[in-house]
């Protein structure tokens, strides 16, 4: 077993990533400190236009995370309280944290075992009157069932927002061939920008997609105090803007989002042969109808090995971790808000199952078989 840099091994090593690129990006930050236009900079309309470019969607619109991006789309499609919204159970709380802020009803569904993302089928059965909006999360790196969600939806007209926080870089083909972007599909898409994502910036950030002009005018107008000019406020409205210093920082990242895409997937690559033969062990599964940008690396471990598994990596100097223990319905916040459909057996038994290994842009391939070799040492 190799132990060399074991002292080293983070979930996400983002110094050792800034220092790869150090230059510009100290280069881009020391700019705007020398300009002082730290609010609506240039840089936050190019980094918004760069990214339209890059996803091949309309409009992007920035703002301070992804949380605020959930709510600047909610709030755009106009939806009243009391509305319905679908979402899945097995996601973190930001999902539906704003369908309960803004007096929405959060309906709580299973997701494939598989994907552990919402399918056509688990939508269809939570359809009420009320459904306004299903917001599909593309979990740990690849899409939803983006093609059987959308003709449901366009079917009973209800709208979509895509959560694309750890899906950017991730395309969808659909059946007549057309590859789009995982944020695009929909209505609306939202992204977050924090540290560990695939794009990340210095702090805080996220962003809406949409290739509506009136959806994106909203959204605009929403994010600024609901103002169509400046002291002309025609809708109620957020204060949510993505400051100029992260944007300069996300224009340089995104030269370089094809790249960390293609690490994370060679050490996905690694991992898997070297967990092909582990029969304990589920690796993650690569839904043909969508690339996977590898947001976490995430096995699917023996309910009575899961914990100890754990204890045992972080005694060899490997983190790991459990996204989520707890599911949404089952969070004190949300006992007596929305419903829930069905038993949730899968989310259940995911949340009892799931362990997710380090993954990021650094990891060397002496880490990664250190890694591997430990979790199969502990299953020998």
């Amino acid at each position: 077993m190799v132990q060399s840099n074991v002292e080293q091994i983070q979930m996400v090593d983002l110094k050792n990533q800034y220092l790869k690129i150090k230059p510009s990006i100290d280069a881009a930050i020391q700019e705007c400190i020398d300009s002082t236009t730290f609010i609506k900079g240039p840089q936050v309309g190019y980094f918004e236009k760069q990214l339209s470019q890059y996803l091949n969607v309309k409009h992007v619109i920035s703002c301070a995370n992804g949380t605020d991006a959930l709510q600047l789309a909610m709030m755009a499609l106009g939806l009243e309280p009391g509305d319905e919204v679908i979402v899945p159970a097995f996601t973190y709380v930001a999902t539906a944290e704003v369908i309960a802020l803004l007096g929405l009803k959060p309906v709580m569904i299973d997701v494939d075992a598989q994907t552990f993302t919402i399918s056509r089928e688990l939508v269809e059965a939570a359809i009420t009157n009320k459904t306004k909006l299903v917001v599909p999360v593309h979990l740990f790196g690849q899409c939803a069932d983006m093609e059987g969600i959308k003709q449901l939806c366009k079917a009973h007209k209800i709208a979509i927002v895509e959560d694309t926080a750890q899906a950017i870089g991730a395309t969808y083909t659909f059946s007549q061939g057309s590859i789009i972007s995982a944020g695009t599909i929909g209505d609306l898409g939202t992204t977050s920008f924090f540290p560990s994502k695939n794009l990340g910036c210095f702090g805080d950030g996220g962003a809406v997609y949409t290739n509506s002009d009136v959806l994106a005018q909203k959204v605009n107008m929403i994010g600024n105090h609901g103002q169509i000019r400046k002291y002309q406020h025609e809708l109620i409205g957020i204060n949510s803007r993505l400051d100029t210093i992260q944007a300069a920082i996300l224009i340089e990242k995104l030269k370089h989002l094809d790249h960390y895409v293609q690490a994370r997937r060679q050490v996905a690559d690694m991992y898997d042969q070297a967990f092909y033969h582990n029969s304990a062990l589920e690796i993650p599964f690569r839904n043909p109808q969508s690339t996977h940008v590898f947001h976490q690396y995430t096995l699917k471990v023996p309910v009575a090995e899961r914990d100890t598994l754990k204890t045992h990596l972080a005694l060899k100097g490997i983190p790991s971790m459990v996204y989520y223990p707890i599911p949404l319905h089952q969070q004190k916040a949300y006992q007596n808000i929305g419903r829930v459909v069905g038993d949730l057996n899968v989310t259940l038994d995911l949340c009892n199952r799931v362990l997710s290994l380090p993954m990021h842009t650094e990891l060397s391939t002496s880490q990664v078989e250190y890694i591997a070799d430990t979790v199969n040492d502990y299953f020998s």
